[in-house]
Parts: C-alpha cells; sequence; structure tokens
C-alpha cells in the first residue's frame, strides 16, 4: 500500500479513456441552427447580438455549476427567529441569486414589454429556452414576473407603482417593503386542495380593509417562489371571485401575514421553492373588476402558458445535445456511437422532435408579437394551449431516451441528465394539466370559433405541399364537423391540431430531409412506439449535423 497520494492516479487501472470531454463553455444559441432561423422568421433579428452573448454565459462552465449548487444546497424554511417572532422567510443558495441576477439583468422577464422593436416576446422566449437549458427552477419566478405585466395593467393605480419595478432589469433579493427596493419578482397563488384547477371551487375570503383595501382568509395549496414580492391570488368577495395583488410587506413597512406552512417536497428541480401559504387578515389590493377575478388572472395565465410551453422546447433541446455530444465522443465496437446506424437513427429522431418543438413555439410567440392583430391574437389563443399540451407530452419519453444514449452515466447526479427527467413533467401540470388544456381547446372552438379559424388559415398555406399533410388536414375537417363526443376524443383532436402545426411549419421553413422525415414519421405511420425507428432512407446523419454542428 503506497503512502504517496499522486501515485493513486497513476494506477494502471484507474487510466480514464474513451470518455467524453464535459460539455461546458459552448455557446448554446451559435450552435442552434433551427433557432436562429427562427428568430429571423420572427423578425426579431435585432437581437442576434444579445442572444448569442447570453448563449455564451449559459453554456459557460461556471453557469453550469450554479445550476447544479442551487439544486445540491436546497432552499430552507424559517417560519421564526430564535425569539420566536414570525420571519416566514425562504433561504436560498448563492447560486441561486446569481442565475436569479443572470436573467433579470439579461432582461428575461422585461424585454417582452420594454422592446422598442418588434418581437420582444420572441426574444423573450428564446432567452428563457436558453436559461431553460442550465437551469430551470429559476425560471418559474421569471416567468410568472413576465406574466404578471398583463393582468396588472387591468388596475391602472397597482401597475403604475409595480411595473415599473418589475421592468427595471434589477435583481434585487433583499426581503424589504417595495420602497426600499431596486427591483421585484411577482409570484402567484391560485391552488386550493379542494379545487385544484377548478379555482371556482376556491374558499379564501376577501373582506373590505379600513383602508380601503382588502383582508384576505384561507388557505393556497401551491405556491412557488414564496420569498417574491408580491403574488397574484384569487379570492371570494361578495361580488364573486376577485383578483388581487398580495405584497410580502405592508404599505407601512410592516410584514405582511403571508404565512408559509410548509415547502413541498416535489419531484422536479430543487433549486426553487414550492410551498404552502396561509392568509390570515393579509392586507391585498384589488386588481380587475370585483367579481371578474378570472377574467383578469387569465391574462397572466395566456402568458405564463407561453413559457410552459418553450420549457419543454427547452429541455428537449439540452437532452439531444447531451446525447449527441456523449455520442460523438464514446466509441464502442471500433466505431463512435454517433456513426452507428442504430444509435444515429435514435438521435434523428429526436432530433425531428426537438425541431419541431422549436418552431411550433417560436411561431406562438410571433403570434403573442402581433396580437393588436385580430388575426394572430386569435391564433395564439388556441395554438398556445395546443403547443403547451403537445410539447409537454413528448418530452418525457425524449429525457429518458437521451439519458440512455449515455448508459450508466446519464443516470449519475454528475450528469445533468436526471434533472431534466425529473423536471419533465412539470409543465405539463403546471398552468392546465393534460385534460384541463384540451377541454380548453374545445371551449375556445365553440366561444371563440375566430381561433380555429386562425389555425385553419396557417394550415392552409402549406395545402397541396405534402400528400400527408393534406390527408391529415382533410380528416381534421371532418373530425372538427362532429361535434358529438367532442370531450371524449379531444386529446386526438389537440394531438393532430399540434402535429398538423409543427409539419406546416417545418415544410415551409426547414430543409426538405427534415420537413420529409418528420411527414413520413409523424403523419404516414412510418414510425415505430419508439424513438429510434425511422425509416432506412432518411438522411439521419444530415439531420443529426443540422442539430449539433459541433458533431461534424
Amino acid at each position: 500500500m503506497t503512502d504517496n497520494p499522486a501515485a493513486i492516479g497513476q494506477l494502471a487501472t484507474h487510466d480514464v479513456t474513451n470518455q467524453p470531454p464535459p460539455l461546458v463553455d459552448y455557446n448554446l444559441y451559435a450552435q442552434d441552427v433551427a433557432m436562429q432561423e427562427a428568430v429571423e422568421r420572427a423578425g426579431a433579428a435585432w437581437a442576434s447580438k444579445k442572444l448569442t452573448d447570453f448563449g455564451a454565459v449559459c453554456g459557460c462552465g461556471d453557469v453550469i455549476e450554479w445550476g447544479f449548487l442551487a439544486n445540491r444546497h436546497t432552499p430552507e424554511l424559517h417560519t421564526h427567529d430564535r425569539f420566536g417572532h414570525r420571519l416566514d422567510e425562504v433561504r436560498f443558495h448563492p447560486a441561486y441569486h446569481q442565475l436569479m441576477q443572470l436573467g433579470i439583468e439579461n432582461e428575461v422577464p422585461s424585454i417582452a414589454w420594454t422592446a422598442k422593436e418588434a418581437g420582444g416576446h420572441s426574444v423573450h422566449t428564446v432567452l428563457e429556452y436558453l436559461l431553460f437549458q442550465t437551469e430551470g427552477g429559476v425560471c418559474c419566478p421569471l416567468t410568472m414576473t413576465y406574466a404578471a405585466i398583463p393582468a396588472l395593467r387591468h388596475q391602472p393605480d397597482v401597475a403604475a407603482v409595480w411595473e415599473p419595478m418589475i421592468l427595471s432589469g434589477k435583481y434585487d433579493p433583499a426581503f424589504a417593503p417595495l420602497m426600499q427596493k431596486t427591483g421585484v419578482t411577482i409570484g402567484m397563488a391560485m391552488t386550493e386542495k379542494q379545487g385544484g384547477s377548478d379555482v371556482r371551487a376556491n374558499t379564501t375570503r376577501a373582506v373590505p380593509g379600513d383602508d380601503g383595501n382588502y383582508l384576505l382568509t384561507g388557505h393556497k395549496w401551491f405556491c412557488s417562489a414564496p420569498m417574491c414580492d408580491a403574488f397574484l391570488t384569487l379570492a371570494y368577495t361578495d361580488d364573486g371571485l376577485s383578483c388581487f395583488l398580495v405584497p410580502r410587506w405592508r404599505p407601512d413597512g410592516t410584514r405582511n401575514n403571508f404565512l408559509i406552512q410548509r415547502l413541498k417536497d416535489k419531484l422536479g428541480n430543487k433549486s426553487n421553492a414550492s410551498s404552502e401559504i396561509e392568509y390570515s387578515d393579509t392586507w391585498a389590493q384589488i386588481v380587475g373588476e370585483p367579481g371578474r377575478g378570472v377574467r383578469t388572472i387569465i391574462e397572466m395565465v395566456h402568458h405564463t402558458r407561453l413559457d410552459t410551453t418553450l420549457a419543454p422546447a427547452a429541455m428537449m433541446r439540452q437532452a439531444l445535445v447531451q446525447a449527441i455530444h456523449h455520442a460523438s465522443h464514446r466509441s464502442a465496437f471500433q466505431r463512435r456511437l454517433v456513426q452507428q446506424p442504430l444509435m444515429q437513427n435514435v438521435l434523428a429522431d429526436m432530433a425531428l422532435e426537438s425541431e419541431a418543438a422549436t418552431a411550433l413555439t417560436m411561431r406562438i410567440a410571433q403570434a403573442y408579437d402581433m396580437s393588436d392583430d385580430d388575426d394572430h391574437r386569435a391564433f395564439a389563443r388556441m395554438a398556445v394551449a395546443v403547443g403547451k399540451y403537445w410539447v409537454n407530452k413528448r418530452l418525457p419519453g425524449l429525457a429518458y431516451e437521451a439519458m440512455e444514449c449515455l448508459g450508466g452515466a446519464g443516470y449519475v447526479e454528475e450528469s445533468p441528465m436526471p434533472r431534466l427527467y425529473r423536471e419533465a413533467p412539470l409543465n405539463s401540470i403546471w398552468e392546465g394539466s393534460g385534460n384541463v388544456i384540451c377541454l380548453d381547446v374545445l371551449r375556445a372552438m365553440a366561444r371563440e370559433p375566430q381561433s380555429l379559424e386562425a389555425i385553419v388559415n396557417e394550415l392552409a398555406l402549406t395545402q397541396g405541399a405534402d400528400r400527408r399533410l393534406d390527408v391529415m388536414t382533410a380528416k381534421l375537417r371532418d373530425d372538427l364537423a362532429k361535434p358529438e363526443e367532442a370531450e371524449r376524443r379531444a386529446r386526438r383532436l389537440v394531438e393532430q391540431l399540434a402535429l398538423a402545426l409543427q409539419a406546416s411549419l417545418l415544410l415551409r421553413h426547414a430543409p426538405d430531409y427534415v420537413a420529409d422525415a418528420f411527414c413520413q414519421s409523424r403523419l404516414d405511420h412510418e414510425w415505430g412506439h419508439c424513438y429510434g425507428t425511422l425509416s432506412p432512407d432518411v438522411d439521419q446523419a444530415r439531420i443529426i449535423e443540422r442539430a449539433w454542428p459541433a458533431a461534424a
């Protein structure tokens, strides 16, 4: 036995070979050809330098390490100080704050509202798509902060106070009253244990206070990022379910009664805190008309749904990149994995899924940017629900398949793959689970027929371009004309809408070898039940090279 520690690394059995180098210090945006093309289509090329710079930062080794640290050192709830005073504070590792600062100073939650050129929502989408690939936990409060703006604007006096702080571009983690802050974040707390998505089953009550505002009493079952500076929430007044802004501090500089009961031990990322909270005579300001709370908060939900669509697209992209990087450097049976036909089939199949998700997400973001136009607003209304449903349903299988490409190394927590896999189901549940979203699509068809018309018009742009898409759209028209049993068929209908939109976008904007492979596999039944079942005549090597030029 040797006493020389240095000699341990020199043992013959400890030579390290046939292992890929760490995937760090690369540019997430510069290597993403499909996303760059989508930015051009969205009219957001003015932001190319900003996106390229941010892509380099998000791929930096130090920033990637922040994501690992923020998940390893989980948030801690401090309900009381040592003297017994209520604190209701959650304390985070410094890496979490570094990531939050990175996101806010690079305008993830603000650029959609402050951009001087068209395309602000598209740029927001790409910025968060890049950051999510590094660490998704901080994107929850960034999303809510971004999405709070249109809801707050229903109450101009409240928006006049809070909006400048939301859009300041400054991250201020201090737990302090508004007047002492340089910037703020906004959360939301709607879900109650007896109702879930059925917010009309909520029981939280709001009564008028002495100052003309309200006092809330009730329990909220899910409240993510509880250290945000204020929260949009729902409570009943005598007029019905109403929307309120609940700050962590009252205007007089005292702590509001925002009582954190516990942190959730949840699946998914560990960097962000999700909590249960109690309101007990909690000071709040009404937002929007009394009794019209759902209509007010739906403005926020509409925008968070955009982010719950970009998030799975981002995770697809990162899972794919990790798989291709590994396969490009790992050899088995005298060949690199990426050169082996069966592995090529798996990687190319995942690349098709990823590019289709990116194309659909960015088309939806573009519609948000053009929402002053009735047709684009109508398209966004339904397309974001369709996209959220489908891209989230496709992610968990892709994340698993990508993890398997790494073999045992993919299951080790030193790899980002387990974090991606745990996070994969989240956005399918947030802002409406699969069934809720499909029912929402049916509701939009019935109450806002112009939204369906907008999607039909979108599909008409590629009529005649591909036989397989023409067959699918014809079947869609037939199905839409049969309202009987619509609810039982809702998932199938939404799935077909999503696939048709993705195929239409790829036919218009992607290379022929990508669009044809997608239509052949997804529309023409030339596909199995798992990734890696593409037809042999698909140009798989070329699809992989487009997805990750660094592999060439």
